[in-house]
């Protein structure tokens, strides 16, 4: 036990439980209900759990320590068997507060400001300089500032839109509307939104993954647009780098949010050692792995944080880069690419989706899939010119005929196996087309067919 100190007034004992051993100095005083209640918070347990003395017998939840027999150096067992939620338990001197966070209401106000705020950034960044556009940096710089202070209870919410105001603030000042400059203009954006989140992040911790994922998202962010300006790569480049980056992204991601400590899914203490000690026959009874059910809460709650967050980043990343792709692709043999990376990267988008079970995720992956084909849409249509009604009659042809494939397929059991695996096969497919066609959508094949026939001219 830890050495602690004992007066005539206060009681050294330790308390044995689901969330593991805990030493506590608690008053001669003290119930039984309150020191049941300071181990629940102090090991994070959603309920508060029953005391028994090291014999097994149960103390009553209004009896004080001195009561039933405790004295310093006591051990105490808390056990789950006739536990209370602990929202619901509260001390017997003083009234219970109900204070209550940030909702799924706050969390839509603060993505409305965070949208409003890049809205008023872009705009800003193309009006006139003038003190209109000071006043609007001065305000998004302001509005990033105050979001990372840890005060008030919409904290957890606000220290999340913080980076976007200073984003926006950043995309403001370092405006260029030259398209080979549009890259880094984007990185540096990125950077100071990672480095807002840093300091949020460092200031307050009740969001520290969503801050996480913006702080990664804007590094790379930087690195990507900064490393293609220092060795001279085209706009386009950045681009599909950053358009594939998000498509793979789908995959990685949820082996990062499903992260299980080790001991919760092994048994450390019987893992052998060497050859000699796996040959040994275990002495004892056979020990026994307990999960805590507030660790098992906690590891939920941080992977669908991180999920939401990721597929927000992925949303943002593919609403900037596919555009932007079809639009600095001016060779036709690297605007066929780009077309073909758009268009593949959104089909590995959708086809991931099905993949998540987390309804917000799987709604901003299939957003970021539409947003690239509908870009894809939107330049093919423009080009199509004269012709545009003819394509428009063909596409409603094919649609109404995919239509009525995919509801024989569902009346037949769209989600069985042998669909999931043809869905399965086909987003790798994309991902491999993506892929392959990031070669010509970044000018590479172009350069290379270029120096091919420059060598065959000389020669």
């Amino acid at each position: 036990m830890a050495n602690t100190f004992a007066t005539t007034n206060s009681l050294a004992v330790t308390v044995h439980g689901p969330a593991g051993v805990l030493d506590l100095v608690v008053p001669t005083a003290a119930a039984a209900l309150d020191v049941a209640q300071e181990y629940a918070r102090q090991s994070g347990l959603d309920v508060v759990p029953a005391l028994h003395t090291s014999t097994g017998r149960p103390i009553p939840a209004e009896d004080s320590l001195v009561d039933a027999g405790i004295e310093t150096g006591g051990v105490l067992v808390a056990t789950m068997v006739g536990a209370r939620p602990a929202a619901a338990s509260g001390r017997r001197h003083a009234p219970a507060r109900t204070a209550t966070g940030p909702g799924a209401l706050s969390a839509l106000s603060f993505c409305v400001a965070a949208a409003a705020a890049a809205l008023a950034g872009w705009c800003a960044a193309h009006a006139p300089s003038g003190d209109l556009q000071t006043a609007t940096v001065a305000v998004l710089a302001g509005a990033g500032l105050v979001g990372v202070l840890p005060i008030g209870r919409f904290v957890a919410h606000r220290v999340v839109a913080a980076p976007a105001f200073a984003a926006a603030a950043a995309f403001v000042v370092v405006w260029d509307p030259e398209l080979e400059r549009l890259p880094m203009v984007v990185g540096l954006t990125g950077l100071v939104a990672a480095l807002t989140a840093a300091v949020g992040r460092a200031l307050d911790r009740r969001s520290e993954e969503a801050l996480r994922v913006w702080i990664v998202v804007g590094v790379l962010l930087f690195l990507v647009t900064g490393l293609g300006a220092l060795v001279g790569a085209p706009a386009q480049l950045c681009w599909s780098l950053l358009l594939v980056g998000a498509m793979l992204a789908t995959r990685f991601v949820p082996g990062y949010a499903v992260d299980v400590p080790d001991q919760y899914l092994i048994d450390l203490e019987r893992l052998a050692v060497s050859a000699w000690s796996a040959r040994e026959q275990p002495s004892g009874k056979r020990g026994r792995s307990v999960v805590p059910l507030g660790a098992i809460t906690v590891l939920a709650i941080r992977g669908t944080r991180i999920i939401t967050a990721s597929g927000t980043a992925i949303l943002g990343v593919v609403l900037v880069a596919a555009p932007m792709l079809l639009l600095t692709a001016s060779q036709p043999i690297d605007l066929i690419g780009a077309r073909c990376l758009v268009g593949f990267a959104g089909g590995g988008l959708l086809l991931a989706a099905r993949s998540y079970r987390h309804a917000a995720a799987r709604v901003l992956l299939r957003m970021a899939g539409l947003v690239c084909w509908v870009a894809l849409l939107v330049v093919l249509l423009r080009e199509a010119g004269a012709d545009v009604d003819w394509w428009l009659a063909i596409g409603a042809v094919l649609l109404g005929v995919l239509v009525v494939v995919v509801a024989v397929a569902v009346g037949r059991g769209w989600r069985s196996a042998w669909w999931s695996r043809r869905a399965e096969i086909a987003e790798g497919l994309c991902a491999a087309f993506a892929l392959a066609s990031l070669v010509v959508a970044c000018g590479w094949f172009r350069a290379l067919w270029e120096v091919a026939s420059l060598w065959e001219l000389s020669s």
